[in-house]
């Protein structure tokens, strides 16, 4: 029988934001699919996030990682995905640890090390490579690598998409005919070709348009 892991994103904002909300439901997803728990820590409104997210109370809790894993014995079996880590992860790294934490944000441009929060708890750390990932990509590459046993360099890539905004033909609702937007992260490239992103976010990046990349960041 394949070793449950368990992935775990310690929320590291005071709200939640509706892309985090797209991005923590893909999360909760893949992990049921790929027979992984998801836990998502830290948050401070937990009952309303439970409800805003669709996800029970054993999925969204308001103790933190430092709850859940109190002692030194218990936090050697937690990876920290961090950008900062002693080296990349490897399908090792599946054996070795049981849990895998991620800091939400990842995917800040630029960088803020917002992970160094989590670094300080004394977890051991891992690198995903050098390009910023959002949070789902990087649970999605560290499932691919310890459950898959794929290495970084098997996986394919897209680097900084430029995701196609679809215009509407019957001028019902917003559009963008002929526009995109740059994504400065680095995805997963889907069977399609396609960089893989949570269900629902490019109707966010059509309705947030006006805004601009920088105001989902």
């Amino acid at each position: 029988m394949a070793k449950r892991h368990t992935f775990i994103v310690e929320h590291l904002d005071p709200e939640l934001e509706e892309w985090q909300a797209l991005e923590y439901k893909c999360i909760h997803r893949e992990c049921e699919a790929s027979g992984a728990n998801f836990i998502l820590s830290g948050v401070a409104k937990a009952s309303h996030v439970q409800k805003q997210l669709g996800l029970s109370s054993t999925v969204v809790q308001q103790k933190g990682i430092e709850d859940l894993y109190s002692t030194p014995e218990a936090r050697q079996r937690v990876c920290l995905l961090d950008p900062k880590g002693e080296r990349d992860i490897n399908p090792e790294d599946g054996d070795l640890f049981d849990v895998f934490l991620f800091g939400g944000i990842l995917g800040d441009e630029p960088p803020r090390d917002r992970t160094g929060e989590l670094r300080n708890k004394g977890f051991a750390g891992r690198r995903l490579g050098p390009e910023q990932m959002t949070t789902d990509t990087a649970a999605r590459v560290t499932r691919i690598v310890v459950q898959e046993k794929k290495r970084l360099d098997e996986i394919d890539f897209v680097d900084r998409p430029d995701i196609e905004l679809p215009g509407t033909a019957n001028g019902d609702g917003p559009g963008h005919p002929n526009e995109s937007v740059n994504m400065p992260f680095k995805y997963v490239k889907g069977a399609n070709g396609k960089p893989v992103m949570p269900e629902g976010m490019v109707k966010l990046l059509v309705e947030d348009m006006d805004k601009g990349i920088e105001d989902l960041l």
